[in-house]
């Protein structure tokens, strides 16, 4: 019964403190899901204007 159990929260903390980790995963579309997590702005709105954002922005180079 020495078991944590651990909350949503810090199941979240903790994904989105090591999303960047993740291999194959694009470093900027890491970033943005970090940065929003954490200024606790991640929703579907600001997500897919971000992401949109990055798009131009490749498009662009």
């Amino acid at each position: 019964m020495g078991n944590k159990v651990k909350t949503g929260r810090e199941i979240l903390d903790e994904f989105f403190g090591t999303v960047g980790d993740i291999a194959g995963v694009d470093k900027n579309v890491t970033d943005v899901l970090a940065d929003l997590y954490q200024r606790r702005r991640l929703t579907n709105k600001n997500l897919s204007t971000k992401l949109a954002e990055l798009r131009e922005e490749a498009q662009s180079e």
